[in-house]
């Protein structure tokens, strides 16, 4: 069945090209791969979120632990109260496991909001996210409701958790005569890559001392939705978080083969125009890019920092101390033997593998090696004091940018 629908993308990818005088633009190819009704990575399936094993590719921080939507909350409440705002407004919210985590959290610091809104391209996911938050936090379900476009005006809490790195990129290559930029070729039955020449520039005075054979990204979709976002929200904050680095560093020579992947299985692939609508393709954020681009719309930047910095700001170790005194979840009759009593060993106590998973988890969300570093978080916002977003309070690197 993936096979199939793959061969059919593959099909429509073709006639693209054909169409096109056979040469694609990189960023008309992930479009496409990912996006294609019906048959695109993120339009016809819905189990690429999920711990490891199973169909899942990948992990986000809502599918590793529970805490981090519990923590993010926090962020969210305190604006929401502060701001005197009724809306939170999600952006690719994945398996629906962050609403419900943020859905929840608001409801027991008692500043739930009147609406929660995704805004959702793929019908798979909207299933799965219905499904989800009816599960979860049924009590709350009939505030979550679908948008299918951005009103011309509104107010709220936007959240965005990996949806900048999954919006289509340029890809430009250096040559001996200067950038071209890499588009999608046919050579027999096989789709590969193939420049050509472009006024296109990467935006940093660092690309000046990439070597000829560099490759990188430049973000056009995604400074693009930056800026409907500033013309659209008249009031609010808007929180991303995702992998990346400000400018300075995207650009480095250590990255001069750019930040391009494709995931499949929780592994990385090297051809990322394999399988097209079965694997993931991403690229890292440019943070500047996107600083620059809200703040020539409009928008302040409030606040940048590492993913660590700011769930610890917000209290995620408050809450893992909190959850650890309550101790662990009541195990089932049928389990309990099993989890009490391994084969050959000494009775364990009960919960003991719940705690290591969360101690697991926790260490992946906040270690440097892992999500800690590699993850940002930017603020931007509008009518709404700096002073209100804590999760800044210390390690805020906004002058980095």
């Amino acid at each position: 069945m993936a096979l199939e629908r793959s061969a059919q993308l593959l099909a429509q990818l073709r006639a693209a090209l054909h169409a096109s005088g056979g040469w694609l633009p990189f960023d008309a190819y992930m479009q496409q791969a990912l996006y294609a009704p019906g048959l695109g990575y993120y339009t016809g399936q819905a189990g690429q979120f999920g711990d490891f094993g199973g169909d899942s590719d990948f992990v986000t921080a809502p599918e590793l632990s529970p805490l981090f939507g519990r923590t993010l909350a926090a962020q969210v409440g305190r604006v929401l109260q502060h701001a005197g705002l009724e809306a939170v407004v999600e952006f690719g919210a994945g398996s629906g496991k962050l609403a419900a985590q943020v859905l929840g959290e608001l409801d027991r610091l008692g500043c739930a909001p009147r609406r929660y809104v995704i805004f959702e391209v793929s019908g798979a996911l909207k299933h799965q996210q219905r499904d989800t938050l009816r599960s979860a936090v049924p009590h709350l379900a009939d505030r979550v409701q679908w948008w299918r476009a951005l009103p011309d005006a509104f107010e709220a809490v936007v959240i965005g958790n990996e949806v900048l790195d999954a919006m289509p990129v340029k890809l430009l290559a250096r040559q001996e005569t200067g950038w071209m930029e890499r588009g999608v070729t046919q050579e027999g039955d096989d789709l590969v890559f193939a420049d050509r020449p472009t006024t296109l520039q990467p935006p940093a005075p660092e690309t000046h001392a990439l070597p000829v054979g560099s490759v990188t990204e430049i973000h056009p979709q995604a400074l693009g939705f930056v800026r409907t976002l500033a013309d659209r929200l008249t009031r609010g904050v808007a929180l991303f978080i995702d992998y990346g680095f400000p400018q300075h560093e995207f650009y480095h020579p250590q990255r001069h083969m750019g930040t391009l992947r494709a995931h499949y299985r929780h592994r990385v692939l090297d051809d990322v125009l394999l399988w097209p609508g079965l694997a993931d393709i991403t690229a890292h954020v440019d943070f500047t890019a996107v600083a620059v681009a809200a703040q020539d719309s409009g928008l302040e930047v409030l606040g940048y920092t590492s993913q660590a910095n700011f769930l610890m700001n917000c209290g995620l170790l408050d809450l893992v101390a909190a959850e650890f005194a309550a101790g662990p979840p009541p195990v089932a009759p049928s389990s309990a033997a099993a989890i009490c009593r391994p084969l050959g060993g000494k009775a364990a106590t009960p919960g003991g593998a719940h705690y290591l998973r969360q101690t697991a988890a926790v260490n992946k969300l906040l270690n440097e090696s892992e999500m800690g570093e590699l993850f940002k978080v930017i603020a931007l916002g509008r009518g709404v004091e700096a002073n209100v977003l804590h999760g800044f309070n210390r390690g805020d690197r906004t002058h980095t940018l």
